[in-house]
């Protein structure tokens, strides 16, 4: 069963020449002992919801889980094997999520994959906890991982299983690759960890030493894990890299790169392996094959379900919903009330306050929301009155729905993400806007994934103040908008806010960001508050402020310096300039519409200047003739200071949109 996989993966890394055959043919007995019939699932059904989660962290050996997805009876053929590496195949360089059967997270980026399953073993504990019921358990589940040293070595990695040791993540059972090698050679010179006490400290099982080349051995240990009751357990497994080949095993060269076919032709012969590239014998299949059990496994968790529907219809039916990702049938009243009482309120609050004042009344009807923050509760306000703080003290969650994160952002995103990918939550976090640098790779792999997953980023400018420039941000909603696939809102009040949290939960297939101010803004009128879904939107016209005429020019803001536009507006009015006012919340949204709707907008022909407290870059390509932006670090002083000493002010747009007419004449 084990030369199986290192066949399969010999084969495909040569016929792509290219690949990392290594981790695969070090690992395969390891494979064997969790696949070989411990592992909880059902290749007919890889959606099952009670299935086992299984994340190969050290995403690069890929190989590894195609070929168990393959051999086991997922619908993933030996033609989709022979197809490693190559365009649109279903067996890409790294595990993609949706792409192929079986796989639960997109990994690659190292440490990634063991963050994200923190997030899975997370969730399973919260949703066993919400609606197991008696002996009723509906949710009962482990999450495995397979983990190598650059997953060790990677800063997130430390972050995340810290938080598994708080959260007594008993189900989350990992198996170090403890092979010695990395790209570079041996790791002793640079990788000195004591990763037993390591983990021992952050309160998890370690077992190990283990001989990962020993099945009844990794079979016994996973055995050991899985009778944990209060701590996640790292089995840490002796291996040699490139088990098998004569020349490559236990070195570098097994790492990244193809053996060549007079290597495979003399690990062929070691290992006994007589058979041609891309053929396994029926009788290795048979003993693979994971189909009747998995079935069987499934059928008894499906009749195990339908009593406890029977028994708690409402929760079952809950369930399945979330599960499902789908929002109540209620949500779109929900939106409509919160839209409209904003409206009427308007109040001038920060639009960080603003989201706090949406997110009541989300939380207080979505049970699947489930904040946290990194440490910076009271100031990205991401808790509510239905979101008490987490806690693990006893054998059970508390039933808190806010979690403490702690200083680690990066591990925050990516926890975030497998909480996604479990499903039965919408998870969303805060920090500062600034540090979303630390956790930048963790959104682009939620991105990527297309998952929903909200970012909550307050103290979005120079407006916060006298922290100064290092918690200033200047680059941080132009970079943001560069990611693909990720919504980022800025938003200039509580209605635009509210509109943006309701687009954020109601989008299935990808992150947000929403940027929030500090400093107070004041509530801009709006003749409808629907298009604020679309991104941008015309807020002011010139006879809203006494001009018959028609606009000579658009002023387009964002945030905290809409206000400056409208003001801006008022003073031209008074020397008979019209212009038109456009708020754009969310350039990623409104690069989404249809031509028809952003000329309606954005009408060619009219001069148009963009104002935004950040770089510059960006805005040309909605083709603006100016833009009043920042193109370098802030300052310390009260954030009132800053913006006219930076020239957001309505003077300053005022005379910027003169300037550019008088260009244009």
């Amino acid at each position: 069963m084990a030369n199986a996989i290192r066949a399969l993966t010999m084969d495909a890394v040569q016929a792509a020449n290219s690949g990392h055959p290594g981790a695969p043919m070090g690992m395969a007995e390891c494979a064997v002992a969790l696949w070989g019939g411990m592992l909880q699932h059902n290749p007919a059904d890889p959606k099952w919801s009670n299935r086992d989660r299984f994340v190969l962290s050290n995403g690069h050996g890929s190989m590894l889980i195609y070929s168990l997805l393959h051999l086991t009876g997922y619908p993933l053929s030996i033609d989709d094997l022979k197809g490693f590496r190559q365009l649109h195949s279903k067996t890409p360089g790294h595990p993609e999520v949706d792409i192929t059967p079986g796989v639960e997270t997109t990994t690659g980026p190292l440490g990634q994959g063991i963050a994200n399953a923190v997030g899975m073993a997370l969730a399973e504990k919260l949703l066993a906890q919400e609606f197991n019921r008696g002996n009723q358990a509906i949710v009962d589940h482990h999450t495995y991982v397979f983990l190598g040293d650059g997953c060790m070595m990677e800063g997130v990695s430390h972050e995340a299983c810290a938080l598994a040791g708080a959260w007594k993540l008993n189900k989350l059972i990992c198996v170090y690759d403890d092979n010695g090698i990395s790209i570079d050679g041996q790791v002793a010179p640079w990788y000195i960890d004591d990763v037993n006490q390591r983990f021992a400290a952050y309160g998890w099982n370690v077992i190990g030493p283990v001989d990962g080349h020993d099945v009844a051995a990794m079979q016994a240990a996973l055995a050991q894990a899985q009778a944990s009751t209060e701590k996640p357990t790292l089995i840490r497994a002796k291996t040699v890299i490139g088990q098998g080949s004569p020349n490559r095993a236990g070195t570098a060269k097994a790492h990244g790169e193809a053996l060549g076919a007079e290597e495979i032709k003399l690990t062929r012969e070691q290992l006994g392996w007589t058979h041609e590239p891309f053929v396994i014998p029926a009788s290795v299949y048979a003993d693979w094959d994971a189909k009747k059990a998995g079935a069987k496994a499934q059928e008894k968790w499906q009749k195990l379900f339908d009593a406890y529907a029977k028994k708690h219809p409402e929760l079952a039916a809950a369930y399945q919903r979330r599960m499902a990702g789908e929002l109540p049938e209620t949500y779109a009243k929900l939106v409509a009330d919160l839209l409209a009482d904003t409206d009427a309120k308007a109040e001038t609050v920060a639009t960080r306050k603003a989201s706090q004042q949406a997110l009541e009344a989300f939380t207080a009807a979505l049970p699947e929301l489930l904040g946290g923050s990194a440490d910076l509760t009271g100031s990205n306000l991401t808790n509510t009155k239905s979101t008490p703080a987490l806690r693990f003290d006893g054998a059970a969650p508390n039933g808190g729905r806010h979690i403490n994160y702690g200083v680690r952002e990066f591990g925050m995103a990516a926890i975030m993400n497998g909480v996604a990918l479990h499903g039965g939550y919408i998870p969303y976090g805060g920090t500062f806007l600034t540090f979303s640098d630390y956790s930048r790779n963790a959104i682009r792999m939620a991105a990527l994934m297309k998952r929903r997953v909200v970012h909550v980023f307050t103290h979005d400018s120079i407006g916060l103040g006298e922290d100064g420039p290092t918690h200033q941000s200047i680059e941080h909603a132009a970079s943001l908008r560069l990611i693909p696939n990720l919504d980022v809102w800025r938003p200039a009040d509580t209605a635009e806010t509210a509109m943006a949290w309701a687009a954020a939960i109601a989008r299935q297939d990808g992150p947000a960001a929403l940027l929030l101010s500090r400093q107070n803004l004041p509530y801009a009128p709006k003749a409808d508050l629907s298009v604020i879904a679309r991104g941008a939107y015309v807020l002011a016209e010139p006879k809203e402020v006494g001009l018959r005429k028609k606009a000579q020019a658009v002023i387009v803001a964002t945030g905290s310096e809409v206000q400056w536009a409208l003001h801006a507006q008022q003073q031209l009015a008074t020397e008979g300039i019209a212009v038109r006012v456009v708020s754009m919340p969310s350039t990623s949204v409104f690069d989404r519409q249809d031509a028809k709707y952003k000329a309606a907008v954005l009408p060619k022909g009219l001069p148009r200047v963009a104002i935004e407290a950040g770089v510059t870059e960006g805005w040309w390509k909605y083709g603006v003739d100016a833009v009043i932006g920042l193109d370098r670090y802030g300052e310390s002083a009260p954030g009132g200071v800053l913006f006219k000493h930076f020239g957001f002010t309505a003077e300053n747009v005022a005379a910027t949109v003169k300037a550019v007419l008088k260009q244009k004449r």
